[in-house]
């Protein structure tokens, strides 16, 4: 055999090699049709929700980043309804991170204690307001990267942070988010941060701190988890959950 011929061999694709191209090409040319129906959902479910939910904010009583960071981390596992009950004797007390840092966990647990995972939630604001003092300068950072390193903080409080406390872009996946993210088919994933990076692909920065909210709100009011009240939602139109008899769960 020559040394031409061989390379000729060489260079030749087998079938199985050829097929599995073919299969890679497709499945790029489905995700690519995939992620265009996508987006054009997502501008009929922004102007939906822009339309049901116009003025829509964060229902957390609060003020100051401190303010929004703090009542972020005790709404865990809570409604705003029950934060926004114990809050104020909880601001007043502790009115900087200074005050946090110095603060007793069981004082704080007892201005908290009507809070689900109470302890768990003192001794994170106690640590949070000592990392604050020693290593922020005594103030709440406004990046991504640096809140998530304050104990009891993760990627969806430091968004309602960056949203809330500093105006900044930032996609708050809660379980409600999560939900109807995955019910509108706007993604296939139910871990939020795999969902949070979908929704970022689907809309403009600009819009992620008002969708985060009003899709919050849909949820809690009309999109339950249980019973979804598809007849009265805006969004059965275009909705893949509610065209297949609202299969998807929670």
């Amino acid at each position: 055999m020559t040394k031409s011929s061989s390379l000729k061999k060489t260079k030749q694709q087998s079938p199985a090699c050829k097929t599995s191209r073919r299969r890679a090409q497709t499945k790029s040319a489905d995700g690519d049709a995939a992620s265009v129906e996508r987006k054009e959902r997502m501008k009929k479910i922004l102007k939906a929700l822009a339309k049901l939910y116009p003025q829509a904010e964060c229902e957390l009583d609060v003020a100051t980043p401190l303010e929004v960071l703090v009542a972020t981390v005790l709404s865990a596992q809570c409604t705003d309804k029950k934060v926004n009950q114990v809050t104020p004797a909880l601001f007043e007390k502790y009115p900087n991170p200074q005050s946090y840092a110095k603060a007793k966990v069981s004082d704080v647990e007892k201005i908290i204690r009507t809070l689900g995972l109470f302890r768990a939630k003192a001794k994170s604001l106690v640590a949070a307001g000592k990392m604050l003092v020693e290593e922020f300068g005594a103030e709440v950072p406004d990046t991504l990267d640096e809140l998530v390193k304050l104990p009891g903080v993760g990627r969806k409080t430091a968004n309602c942070v960056l949203v809330n406390g500093f105006n900044k872009p930032g996609i708050m996946c809660d379980t409600h988010c999560c939900r109807l993210s995955l019910r509108l088919g706007l993604t296939e994933s139910k871990d939020p941060v795999h969902v949070e990076f979908d929704l970022a692909k689907l809309m403009a920065p600009k819009d992620w701190g008002l969708f985060s909210h009003r899709i919050i709100l849909h949820g809690r009011r009309v999109c339950h988890a249980r019973k979804p009240e598809c007849g009265r939602c805006s969004m059965n139109g275009f909705c893949p959950s509610a065209s297949a008899g609202d299969d998807r769960a929670g």
